[in-house]
């Protein structure tokens, strides 16, 4: 490079930084001046006075949105009635769950082609005495008998009991309860790598003290081995409040297999069995990672798996007591930073480098995870558009003024427009005169003197996966960002949320977090099935933008089957090879029947709540739901059904089957 080029790219280069320095200190500023505000009005006098009426005033309207948001007092009532069977029905999944005595005979008799063994592990350290018994007792009460339990107790002289009460089980147990007393104790990790020298099988499992299983639970992950040939396996699991497993506090159903989720948060958690081959000479818990070994080996033997299986049934029972971590993480901190290392460790595995690990609000151990973005790829924003001068002009001037990213250009898809309004736009865009006629498509698109942006005319019916497929034809970017002109930027790095995904090799598409001009949420991930035509749906459809989510979901970047084409994210080589959107859904679904082509090739879609956008959806093209575009969602929809009609029959693999696929927010399939 000639010195001349080579200071000239400095220079601009410094430029860019320096504009992004001020916008940055711009808003540092804005934000300190309303934090002085908002501090000198909350010390005036008046204002704490007055806070029992705003308690009330608050509450009223919190009521007022939920009303709302139900659809008034009927649909309010609705819920209550719901949410009320709902909690009849978690009754289903604590002992009336176990096996009838017919039902817990068939599965003793039942004879697989692979009669595995499987060694539990069960680290011992001062347990109750009460504990003890009846984690031994939920061993003991398997219908599939090919197991063997390892005991390495280091409890202390105080605590002689449990080898007491061991040594009795063992006794009675015909040789398949092995225990040993520790000289030392070795902690969680030391303790648990101490049953495994004691352990024959060629499945390994892994038991907390204080913890149940279910009666069945060997038996379906006996047979997900036999039929699947699983080398790793986990199932739904809840936490118990006392001495009984139906007074349950938390019911957490997981997703199948989903290493985003994994990464930011250990969902697999409980009950994990797992062949002994994935240890390939590893040590299994790694007293470096002490409060989070769980954590670290999830990773790495889930890593070296080749099928994960997910048995979605409730069979682990977590019990929470005072000092337990299912009582709260705050019991044992020192596990928080344990968990950054060990996700850190297997980032680092993956080649990842310069990323950033932190908690969010859901809790200490769930993370967002910055990656490193890559150099500075450009990113085409592709609009279609018609008329609706006021919302393309918020979005496009949301995305110039906001926007962090500098390298970007805007690719307006001109479909029908008939207003002056939108033809002088179109000119103040552009900086010139806009002539329909040229940027017609055979002469390709209109552009700004800088070239950020260009206008092209798709001449035609409506067909929203036309309109789009030819906006990305004329895209010179190496990434296509799909965007509605209904849409505003709230986040001002966006665009680096979605990219920081939409990068790495094995993510297909990237969608945001999206609200409706209430702060309701509009998108937060799609799910197969979902709804009343049985195609997909949003989840946590109209949950307030604060609110954490199931399970904390809100709060960290996963792995979905689909995203919202409002804002999707694609590498245009990617968008190019699963053929664009199919123009034979030409208003419906044919966001998620790309994504469902992108899963097809291999791929992970990635919602990410860190990329955050308002949506006031349908602004430009209303909302009927009568007459035409009634007839021709319904024939989509058929055609979805068809066309995707295996992926539907086997469910949402990131949506368990315990939740109902009528209601968006994760409640229980209850029976009407």
């Amino acid at each position: 490079m000639e010195e001349t080029d080579y200071r000239e790219s400095y220079e601009k280069e410094h430029l860019k930084c320096a504009d992004l320095a001020g916008r940055i200190a711009d808003l540092e500023a804005r934000n300190e001046e309303l934090e002085w505000k908002l501090n000198r009005i909350k010390n005036n006098p008046l204002w704490k006075a007055g806070r029992p009426a705003r308690d009330v005033l608050h509450w009223m309207i919190r009521q007022r949105d939920r009303l709302k948001n139900c659809g008034g007092l009927r649909g309010v009532l609705r819920k209550l009635a719901y949410k009320k069977r709902e909690r009849e029905a978690r009754g289903q999944f604590g002992t009336e769950s176990f096996p009838s005595p017919e039902q817990a005979a068939s599965e003793r008799e039942t004879v697989f082609p692979r009669m595995v063994k499987i060694s539990i592990l069960l680290p011992l350290w001062n347990n109750e005495r009460q504990y003890q018994e009846e984690v031994l007792d939920s061993v003991m009460n398997q219908t599939y008998a090919n197991w063997e339990l390892c005991l390495a107790d280091g409890s202390d002289e105080a605590h002689s009991y449990i080898g007491e009460i061991c040594k009795e089980y063992a006794a009675r147990s015909d040789g398949r309860i092995l225990y040993k007393h520790l000289e030392k104790n070795g902690g969680i990790a030391g303790n648990t790598n101490a049953c495994l020298q004691m352990a024959t099988g060629e499945y390994i499992g892994l038991l907390d003290q204080d913890d149940l299983l279910h009666p069945s639970v060997l038996y379906e992950y006996v047979k997900a081995i036999n039929e699947q040939n699983a080398d790793y396996l986990y199932c739904d699991e809840t936490t118990f409040k006392g001495d009984d497993i139906n007074r349950m506090l938390t019911m957490h159903f997981k997703p199948d297999y989903a290493p985003d989720n994994l990464r930011a948060n250990n969902y697999i958690c409980h009950f994990s069995v797992f062949s002994r081959e994935l240890l390939d000479g590893q040590e299994l818990f790694r007293t470096k990672y002490d409060g989070s070994q769980d954590h670290d080996m999830i990773l790495r033997l889930t890593d070296n798996a080749k099928k994960i299986v997910h048995v979605p049934r409730l069979m682990y029972y977590w019990r929470s007591h005072s000092g337990s971590v299912a009582a709260g993480i705050e019991a044992k901190p020192y596990a928080i930073e344990a968990a950054k290392g060990a996700v850190a460790e297997h980032l680092r595995k993956h080649g990842y480098e310069h990323f950033k690990i932190e908690s969010t609000r859901a809790f200490e151990t769930i993370f967002r995870i910055r990656y490193n973005i890559i150099g500075t790829p450009k990113i085409s924003i592709v609009i279609a558009n018609k008329d609706h001068e006021p919302d393309l002009r918020r979005c496009v001037s949301s995305i110039l003024e906001k926007s962090t990213y500098d390298n970007y250009e805007i690719v307006i898809v001109e479909n029908n427009s008939s207003t002056e309004e939108i033809r002088s736009y179109y000119s103040s865009l552009l900086g010139q005169d806009w002539q329909e006629d040229s940027a017609v498509r055979d002469s390709g698109p209109a552009k700004s003197a800088d070239g950020r942006i260009a206008i092209v005319v798709y001449r035609g019916e409506f067909n929203y996966s036309a309109v789009n497929n030819l906006g990305v034809e004329y895209a010179t970017g190496e990434y296509v960002l799909l965007l509605n002109n209904d849409t505003e930027v709230i986040t001002v790095n966006w665009m680096e949320e979605l990219l920081m995904y939409a990068q790495r090799a094995d993510v297909g598409a990237v969608g945001a977090k999206l609200y409706y001009g209430d702060k309701t949420i509009q998108h937060a991930g799609v799910v197969i099935g979902l709804g009343a035509h049985g195609t997909a749906g949003h989840t946590h459809y109209r949950q307030h933008r604060q609110n954490l989510g199931y399970m904390g979901r809100l709060c960290y970047a996963q792995d979905v089957t689909a995203v919202t084409g409002a804002c999707l994210l694609v590498k245009k080589s990617l968008y190019l090879s699963a053929g664009g959107l199919d123009e034979s859904f030409a208003v419906s679904l044919n966001d998620v029947d790309f994504c469902l082509k992108l899963r097809g090739m291999g791929l992970l879609n990635v919602f990410t709540p860190f990329a955050e956008l308002f949506h006031y959806e349908s602004v430009s093209r209303g909302l009927d739901d009568t007459g035409e575009r009634a007839r021709r969602y319904n024939l989509e929809s058929e055609r979805f059904r068809k066309k995707w009609q295996k992926e539907l029959e086997a469910g949402d693999p990131y949506y368990n089957p315990n939740f109902s696929l009528d209601r968006s927010d994760y409640s229980l399939k209850v029976s009407e």
